[in-house]
């Protein structure tokens, strides 16, 4: 291969040529520091997450290290194909290192034309250049090198004109900093040296120059990667420390209240892990408690983008944790705050009343709460519809906070009451006066001539009570209750209240006592047939025994549907009217209150306490009221009638029911209240029961006289039509069955007894004991609408008829 050598030799001679020894001892030191840079130079490349820019450092660091050992080895090896090898290697590694150049330029630049067509154009000249170790180009000169060696350093001069072409162009829009200024003077020096060496031709100094030129670059870069090193570092620790401020910034957002101390507290944070004193903050609201935070410098320029994002972090922090404290506020003010009225509600009177009783116990001040409703408020709302019950419920709020002063506190408590707490409070001829012209006051600017009006109650508390700020307000609705019923206006728990409310707290209590004891037997009182007399069935009552004292149930029936006791009470009656069923064989009626009516679950224990008895031979007996009154009542009466129970309406013609409505009500008895029989013996009293009974008959239903006390009532109700009566004349509640006695007949004229009759009752049956004297003389023939029950009671001794507690 002779041209070939010749053609190696002559790109040696144009690159290397023959050096001083101290010259290849200085390339080899030179390999030596270049490849220590690499080291420099992928340390970066690994802190830098592998960047463009420290990839292409790394890559020329390597190639010119490797180009510099090529030179150096090259100087000590003797002529033959190993030391054309490393000519040979030298020549691609400076066009290596030449096309590495423009990508880096582009990676260091941020920027550029498109790389691809340079690149393009670079390489081809490469390769051209290659192609003339392989080619001949001609003869030899005298000197015996190749005629084409001006056509190899042409196409160097053009690869290099290609790499500094892009350059200029990367790099002519580029505002460089002092750094990039360095790096470019460190390559134009290379390429300095690279131009001279090969220019110089033949000289010692153009050999050591081409040798060396990629020194100057390798410093640029190495120069570069320790800056950047060391910016990365710098940047590291400030992302640490940004992390850090952070974190301190979220954790105090959460012990925080106050978002404006928030807001300094990440203003500081971030002056000090910047190191910018100008950085200000700002907190603006938007709409619907939501807000923005904003953390900016002076020179918003100067910030690297992981900054600007810590300063975004920052204010989102501040942010959320502002619309965090507004919705925290507006929950708290919502929890002890009416939405209706905006006054303080009853959550917040118990906490301000327990505040104001201790602050009184400590200064010895008296404490007074006006408790006030307002009468006719339901009236409102049905006549004018809840719009202006509401409107009313604002204006009273209005009117009310007139009275607020520092030693008075107004707070609406449930529905139209309201409360006036003042703490230090007078004696109670003043604190009735308060109340007077508060009631006063109302009917004034609130109310009309024709009403509604304010009911006022006023409790006290003395500084030697027991600080219990449910006790006061207790008391305070019990005066207004008292003042409600008395319709006085406004009333003082005085002693005499006192009095009532500790005794209905003993009452409820025993009552509670009783409940749970189960101490509430069921007396059962007759319901006879009129003209026999025969008992066709029980109607069970509630007693209530306390040690050896039966106590009446007008004294607590009220206080058990009140506090809800009536429910357990009404499934006990329930039970025991089963077993009365099981023991006599008799049907047997149990009443059901309103508030029974309105427990969700109901049916299910009423069948439960009914526990799978005939249910044919039950009746539910409920007032007239509960039945017009309660949404509930309907479908559950419906349902106990479609299983078979009958349905009874107590107290009948005392309440506000429709006639029209009877007919489509479940019901199958009607119960003329005791008032009506009261007065039977009177055209007065007569009327309402002949108007019962003929509405009765034309609806098909049964007919039950309540409160009979005397034979003449008796013989009238016989008279009116009515079938079955009930009262203490007939019968009183017993904890077992009436006495059995002999029927009792009518009498003839002239006193004396008629001839015993053939009796239609069945043998044994029973009857109630009543005095045969006092038996009505007439007893006028009609025929009997409702057949009845085929029951018969067959009693096995005389104890089986005594009464007996359950």
């Amino acid at each position: 291969m002779p041209f070939m050598s010749d053609l190696v030799d002559a790109d040696v001679s144009v690159m290397l040529g023959d050096v001083p020894v101290w010259t290849t001892v200085l390339q080899f030191l030179t390999a030596g520091l270049v490849g220590g840079f690499c080291v420099l130079q992928w340390v970066w490349w690994r802190g830098a997450l592998r960047s463009d820019g420290s990839t292409w450092a790394l890559a020329l660091s390597v190639a010119m290290a490797t180009l510099v050992l090529a030179a150096g080895l090259h100087g000590l090896t003797p002529p033959g194909e190993v030391r054309e090898a490393l000519a040979f290697l030298h020549g691609q590694l400076v066009g290596v290192v030449v096309l590495l150049c423009l990508p880096a330029t582009r990676a260091f630049g941020g920027g550029g034309p498109p790389l691809r067509p340079w690149v393009a154009a670079a390489a081809v000249v490469l390769v051209s250049r290659t192609a003339l170790w392989f080619l001949t180009f001609g003869p030899v000169d005298a000197a015996g090198v190749p005629t084409g060696r001006p056509l190899a350093v042409a196409l160097l001069f053009v690869v290099l004109g290609i790499v500094v072409g892009y350059v200029v162009a990367a790099l002519g829009r580029v505002r460089l900093n002092l750094l990039g200024v360095l790096l470019v003077v460190a390559a134009g020096l290379s390429l300095a040296m690279l131009t001279a060496g090969i220019l110089l031709g033949e000289q010692p100094v153009a050999a050591l120059l081409a040798s060396l030129w990629p020194l100057p670059l390798a410093i640029g870069l190495e120069w570069l990667a320790s800056v950047r090193l060391r910016r990365a570092q710098v940047t590291a620790r400030r992302r640490e420390l940004m992390r850090d401020a952070l974190s301190a910034v979220t954790n105090s957002a959460w012990f925080h209240r106050d978002a404006d101390a928030l807001l300094v507290q990440a203003r500081d944070a971030a002056r000090e892990v910047l190191g910018d004193p100008t950085i200000e903050g700002s907190l603006r609201p938007l709409q619907r408690d939501r807000y923005v935070a904003d953390l900016f410098p002076a020179d918003p320029d100067v910030l690297a983008p992981h900054e600007r994002t810590f300063l975004i972090d920052l204010g989102l922090v501040v942010s959320t944790a502002a619309e965090r404290y507004a919705l925290t506020d507006r929950l708290s003010r919502a929890a002890v705050t009416d939405t209706l009225t905006g006054l303080p509600n009853r959550r917040a009177v118990d906490t301000h009343l327990l505040e104001v009783l201790e602050r009184g116990a400590v200064e010895r001040t008296r404490v007074a709460v006006v408790y006030c409703d307002i009468d006719g408020f339901k009236d409102v709302n049905d006549r004018e519809g809840h719009a202006a019950g509401d409107d009313l419920l604002r204006r009273t709020a209005g009117f009310l906070r007139t009275w607020v002063d520092d030693d008075t506190y107004v707070a609406r408590l449930a529905g139209d009451e309201f409360a006036v707490v003042v703490s230090r409070a007078g004696t109670d001829e003043e604190l009735d006066d308060v109340a007077r012209r508060i009631r006063s006051g109302f009917g004034t600017r609130v109310g009309t001539v024709a009403g509604p009006r304010l009911t006022c109650g006023v409790a006290t508390w003395n500084p030697t009570d027991i600080v219990d700020p449910d006790a006061l307000l207790r008391h305070a609705d019990a005066a207004m209750l008292e003042a409600k019923r008395t319709k006085s206006g406004h009333r003082v728990f005085d002693p005499a209240l006192r009095a009532q409310a500790e005794d209905a707290r003993r009452l409820r209590a025993a009552l509670e006592r009783a409940v749970e004891e189960d101490r509430i037997t069921a007396y059962f009182q007759p319901i006879v047939d009129t003209r026999t007399l025969e008992v066709v069935g029980l109607e069970a009552l509630a007693r209530w025994h306390e040690d050896d004292t039966l106590i009446l149930p007008e004294l607590w029936l009220t206080l058990a549907e009140q506090s809800g006791l009536i429910v357990p009470i009404g499934r006990s009656m329930i039970r025991q009217a089963r077993r009365a069923l099981d023991r006599h064989h008799m049907p047997v009626a149990v009443n059901l209150s309103a508030r029974e009516l309105h427990e969700q679950d109901v049916l299910e224990r009423i069948d439960a306490a009914w526990s799978g008895g005939p249910w044919e031979h039950l009746t539910i007996e409920i007032t007239e009221s509960t039945m017009l009154r309660t949404a509930a009542a309907v479908p559950v009466l419906s349902e106990l009638r479609a299983r078979g129970a009958r349905i009874a309406l107590d107290d009948f013609g005392t309440g506000f029911s429709s006639l029209a409505r009877l007919a489509r009500l479940p019901v199958d008895v009607l119960k003329i209240d005791r008032s009506f029989v009261r007065e039977v013996r009177t055209p007065r009293g007569a009327g309402p029961v002949r108007a019962i009974v003929a509405l009765a008959e034309h609806h098909g239903l049964d007919v039950v006289a309540e409160g009979v006390e005397s034979a003449g009532d008796l013989e009238i109700l016989v008279e009116l039509g009515v079938q079955q009566a009930q009262g203490n004349f007939v019968g009183r509640p017993a904890p077992g069955l009436p006495v059995r006695g002999a029927r009792p007949q009518p009498r003839v004229a002239g006193g004396a007894p008629a001839a015993p009759a053939a009796s239609t009752a069945s043998p044994g049956a029973f009857v109630a004991s009543v005095d045969p004297r006092r038996v009505p003389t007439r007893l006028p023939e009609r025929r009997p609408r409702l057949v009845p029950r085929p029951l018969r009671v067959v009693p096995t001794s005389v104890d089986d008829a005594t009464p007996e507690h359950l």
